[in-house]
């Protein structure tokens, strides 16, 4: 008797595909080839490609504060944590105790698209997106080479370097991939606000990474991830280094028969330790204010999902996640001739479980879909204590109560094909947002500014609609707009309460020029605008330009009252991006244009950031079939992008003009 033939095993590295009702969002990917051709080869280069999404700063990964990179979307405003959700193969990325972004941890030629949602109410992929969630994927088996090498030299005695090699087989595929970057910097303060004590602010970078994938049933794979990073920046003073530490491992199980299933667990852990110098009026002397010399943190996870042959014109997904996170920060500070007298600990746990469903309905040209989720979370073990180190009794010895409460999110949402070529859409969501461990407990500095914690914040709460609609008018050419209204409740900022000289509570003393901030809970940040994104190519040119406009504007009451009808600090009116290139099998060039508006660094909105225009450029010769000539251009006309201005006029600069070259070797 002659056996059935086994169908082939098709081994992918993904999750489940997304969901039909994925067409009623405003969705931008990213491919592999446009994450390579990135002038600066960093993931907050390839993001800022869609415009609307920002960090809460300019600057990068190279010289930033890494407490300042927390990703946002729409215009609702930022506090340096994320308000949209960053997901790795389906892992949350935010730092669980901050939920700023460790983008030294990601080398791009490990990934294989980014694909970004705009707007809120995700339920499957977790709480947190109020905003949008980004989604990263790893590189498949189909992307892969056995051998991949990238080799660069930069401005400022800067070097990159990745490098990947692949086992790749009929039943699954393995990977081990490195990553190293290391420069001499600039000097961040611009020339005409420097004195002595200013200087270059080096950084070193290094991570790696291994995944596996294998086939084990006929219909089932899984995925196996485990990574590292090490990340060191100076801010360019003495007494300002940073060192950020991570390793991150999970476990996927997908299967993909009749019922389509996922289960997820994985763990995080991190390290962090930053030091902050005062600086006197003339700029001639830094000295010490803070050593936050220990911030451990960890998170832990899982996921369920599951999506039932339904049958007919109807999809259905739901499942249960819950994750947990703990952490806290260890710091000296009230320095004295160069020396600490006092020590502070302070930090605790929170959790989040929850249970997802999304329906998504086709009826011809139609689809609906309806998804929600309903979250229990808890915040507790809230601690704070100070102590002189001379010796006695603490200073402060608190326990904060535990809480804990219920949030329902969720996402309607409508698409039409009205003609061939052209798709309506329009939805309504909810989504929230509980707040960091960073933000309840921990205080912070930057230069004279200081900001006091709050371990009583409420969760973040965004409501919101949009419409829009997507038009092929002729091969290769799509446009899509996207109106929207949002309105972020309860949102979480930095409120100034004070100025210097003097003593403050939570954060201690503050010099002349500096600003006292209190994080808070404002009424709300309501957040109108609208999005284009165009794409079109003929032959080997192509054209792909990104704009957003965003009217921001704060509600405040009470003690925050001066800040009503004020726009939200760090968030610029327009941003745009536009690229022009061409490219022919590995022979490519192209040059990107973008724009920030002005924007303020202040709640008060008193300290205006320039509005910026830069350019990059980036070129492939291929010298031989596998090895590449790559130039690459940042910032070429040497813009001055201010990423930050202090109470005392002394402004900071994003990345200068920056030039690269080196090579690329991809055999099979």
């Amino acid at each position: 008797m002659a056996q059935e033939p086994v169908a082939e095993v098709v081994v992918t590295g993904r999750g489940l595909d997304p969901a039909p009702g994925d067409r009623t969002g405003a969705v931008v990917t990213i491919d592999r080839d446009r994450i390579a051709a990135s002038a600066a080869a960093r993931l907050e280069s390839v993001l800022a490609d869609v415009a609307g999404l920002q960090q809460f700063r300019r600057s990068d990964s190279r010289s930033a504060n890494p407490t300042s990179q927390g990703l946002s979307l729409r215009g609702i405003g930022g506090n340096a944590s994320s308000r949209a959700l960053l997901i790795l193969d389906g892992v949350p990325q935010a730092d669980p105790f901050g939920g700023w972004v460790a983008f030294p941890a990601y080398a791009t030629d490990r990934l294989g698209s980014v694909r970004v949602t705009r707007g809120g109410g995700s339920g499957y992929h977790g709480p947190g997106a109020l905003a949008g969630t980004i989604e990263l994927e790893s590189a498949s088996a189909a992307q892969l080479t056995p051998l991949t090498a990238r080799l660069a030299y930069g401005g400022r005695a800067a070097f990159e370097g990745q490098g990947s090699t692949a086992l790749i087989e009929s039943g699954g595929f393995a990977t081990l991939s490195a990553a190293y970057a290391r420069g001499e910097g600039f000097v961040p303060v611009i020339a005409e606000n420097r004195g002595l004590a200013d200087r270059a602010a080096p950084y070193e970078q290094a991570s790696v990474a291994a995944r596996g994938v294998i086939g084990v049933g006929r219909s089932t794979e899984l995925q196996a991830n485990v990574s590292a990073f090490t990340d060191r920046r100076d801010r360019g003073t003495d007494f300002t280094v940073n060192r950020s530490e991570g390793a991150d491992a999970s476990l996927r199980l997908v299967g993909r028969g009749t019922w389509k299933w996922s289960a997820l667990g994985y763990i995080q852990t991190r390290a962090f330790a930053s030091s902050f110098a005062g600086v006197d009026a003339a700029r001639t002397v830094a000295t010490r204010t803070l050593d936050q010399y220990n911030t451990p943190a960890t998170g832990l996870g899982a996921r369920i999902e599951a999506s039932p042959p339904v049958g007919g014109d109807v999809s259905l997904r739901f499942g249960a996640d819950v994750r947990a996170v703990e952490g806290r920060t260890q710091e000296l500070y009230s320095f004295v001739a160069g020396q600490p007298t006092r020590r502070r600990a302070t930090g605790g746990a929170s959790r989040t479980i929850g249970a997802f469903a999304d329906a998504a309905l086709e009826v011809g040209t139609l689809t609906l879909t309806l998804g929600a989720r309903l979250d229990r979370w808890r915040i507790a073990d809230g601690t704070l204590a100070e102590y002189p180190l001379a010796g006695g009794a603490p200073t402060s010895d608190l326990r904060f109560a535990d809480r804990s409460g219920n949030e329902a999110s969720g996402r309607i949402g409508a698409a039409w094909a009205a003609l061939p070529t052209l798709q309506l859409r329009a939805a309504v969501y909810r989504g929230w947002r509980l707040p960091t461990l960073n933000e309840l407990y921990r205080p912070f500095r930057v230069g004279a500014d200081a900001t006091a914690a709050n371990p009583l914040l409420a969760p973040e709460r965004l409501a919101g609609y949009e419409a829009g609609a997507r038009w092929r008018p002729a091969g290769g050419v799509t446009l899509a707009v996207t109106a929207f209204d949002n309105r972020l409740t309860d949102a979480v900022a930095n409120v100034a309460a004070g100025s210097g000289p003097g003593s403050f509570p939570g954060v201690g003393f503050i010099a002349a020029g500096g600003v006292y901030r209190v994080r808070q809970n404002l009424d709300a940040i309501r957040a109108r605008g609208i999005e284009f994104d165009a794409e079109a190519g003929r032959g080997p040119v192509f054209v792909r330009a990104s704009w957003s406009h965003v009217v921001s504007r704060v509600e405040a009451t009470g003690s925050a009252a001066a800040l009503d009808r004020l726009a939200p600090a760090q968030t610029p009116r327009d941003q745009l991006s536009a690229t022009l290139g061409w490219r022919r099998d590995v022979a490519a060039a192209s040059v990107t244009l973008r724009h920030v508006a002005a924007q303020f660094e202040d709640d008060q909105n008193l300290r205006r950031l320039a509005a910026a225009t830069t350019l990059d450029a980036s070129a492939a010769l291929p010298l031989m079939p596998t090895l590449v000539l790559e130039a690459r251009a940042e910032n070429l006309a040497d813009a001055r992008v201010e990423a930050g201005i202090n109470g005392a006029g002394v402004v900071e600069r994003a990345t200068p003009r920056t030039l690269w070259i080196g090579l690329r070797y991809g055999g099979r």
